[in-house]
């Protein structure tokens, strides 16, 4: 067995250089040679964007990229096709070790069952919000005769009444039946015809009316004169509060 001298001062300093330097060898020779060998340090890829593509599409593109995956979660998203990519990790563009595995998360192939909340009789603003929070969408608006203006009094699916507590699809678009603030009250059409257009429009919306449309036409009557109107006046045409009236307006001349 070899011996080493430590009789001076000269001896232990080499004997402990020998020591550092063997100890810096295998450091570096750990880090620097076998760790990137054991880890194929420097195989890098980058992670292809498979956003909206298909389970089908994202794997092929993985597999040309040399990457695995796991499907590790799937939820529902509104509008996006079933069991497309929604996201992933490690992100688009990343650069990560050939052979990573890549976490997707992909659109529920049915939408969840969510309850309808109770929005009858509420403001058309409120009803929207309370949709939005139910994970609902607002479709439009249907106005009827009512006196409840802007006031939701139904709902609906297309041409299907819902009731509150009816279970739909998430994402679902609601349609809200209000009031148009107005009933069935009528009065008797007016008689707007030669008065100044100005004057006719005041008159018809001071009684609850609407101005229609507005036909411009030659006339002998001055320029800006209504000359005729639809309905008709009289008391025996009788017109719904809110409802448009047409007018035809004198352009001068012959």
């Amino acid at each position: 067995m070899a011996k080493f001298s430590t009789n001076t001062k000269t001896d232990v300093l080499i004997h402990l250089g020998i020591i550092i330097a063997s100890l810096l060898i295998l450091f570096f020779g750990f880090f620097f040679i076998y760790l990137p060998w054991s880890t194929n340090h420097g195989e890098a890829v980058q992670v292809p964007k498979i956003e909206g593509l298909t389970l089908d599409e994202a794997k092929k593109e993985l597999e040309r990229a040399g990457l695995d995956y796991e499907v590790s979660d799937s939820v529902f998203k509104a509008g996006a096709k079933p069991l497309s990519i929604i996201s992933l990790y490690p992100k688009a563009g990343s650069t990560v070790k050939s052979n990573r595995k890549v976490f997707l998360t992909v659109a529920a192939v049915s939408a969840p069952l969510v309850k309808l909340p109770n929005i009858i009789g509420r403001s058309t603003i409120s009803g929207k919000n309370q949709l939005l929070s139910a994970g609902l969408e607002f479709d439009q608006e249907e106005k009827i005769p009512a006196l409840e203006e802007n006031t939701i009094l139904k709902v609906k699916i297309g041409n299907r009444e819902l009731q509150p507590g009816d279970e739909v699809p998430k994402g679902s678009k609601i349609i809200f039946v209000v009031g148009d603030g107005y009933a069935d009250q009528k009065i008797d059409m007016p008689d707007v015809v030669g008065m100044e257009q100005e004057e006719a429009d005041l008159l018809l919306t001071g009684l609850g009316l609407s101005v229609g449309q507005i036909i411009s036409e030659p006339s002998s009557a001055p320029a800006g004169t209504v000359i005729r109107q639809r309905p008709a006046a009289g008391p025996e045409n009788k017109i719904r509060l809110g409802a448009p009236v047409d007018l035809w307006v004198s352009a001068g001349g012959e």
